[in-house]
């Protein structure tokens, strides 16, 4: 955790900060997805796993998201995104990062399905809500996201991805 810090933030409760510089797309931290969530390893909440974060991958695999990945906000503009390589996922920086900064990522990046939420990144971009699906931004920022998007999602959702791509093409 030498790369980050766990604070305040003015996001959202606590957040995970910069302890130095970061170009674009350099990585910045490992994610530990460790602690899979199903029928043989429910979330206990006698472990204090009640205060959880859940990551939803592929092929419906459930991960407990750990400190201080699981501290990341979400923010219309992010300055992350979460990049897999060989397997393992890493958050890496969108732009670049000055020391100090607050990491944010956009929660509805490589998502498709769930509940709408509130969104208070402050951003002046700020879309108010986190939508429930990657599929339900405006298409501009869908075609945005399109190179962050983890190959797995992709995969999944090859169909309405092509289809992005033609409007890109377009």
């Amino acid at each position: 955790m030498e790369n980050v810090s766990v604070g305040k933030s003015r996001i959202h409760g606590i957040g995970v900060f910069a302890e130095r510089d970061f170009a674009i797309d350099e990585i910045i931290l490992q994610i530990d997805d460790s602690r899979v969530v199903d029928d043989t390893h429910p979330l206990k909440t006698e472990l204090g796993e009640y205060d959880y974060h859940c990551d939803y991958l592929a092929n419906g695999k459930i991960v407990l998201m750990r400190s201080p990945e699981r501290h990341i906000n979400s923010c219309c503009e992010p300055n992350t995104f979460v990049k897999t390589i060989d397997g393992i996922r890493y958050i890496a920086a969108r732009r670049e990062i000055k020391k100090g900064d607050e990491l944010t990522y956009d929660y509805i990046i490589d998502c498709d399905g769930g509940i709408v939420w509130e969104c208070n990144c402050k951003h002046p971009n700020c879309r108010k809500t986190i939508p429930s699906s990657f599929f339900d931004l405006p298409v501009k920022k869908q075609l945005e996201y399109m190179p962050l998007l983890n190959p797995w999602f992709v995969e999944e959702h090859i169909e309405k991805i092509e289809k992005l791509r033609e409007l890109q093409n377009k």
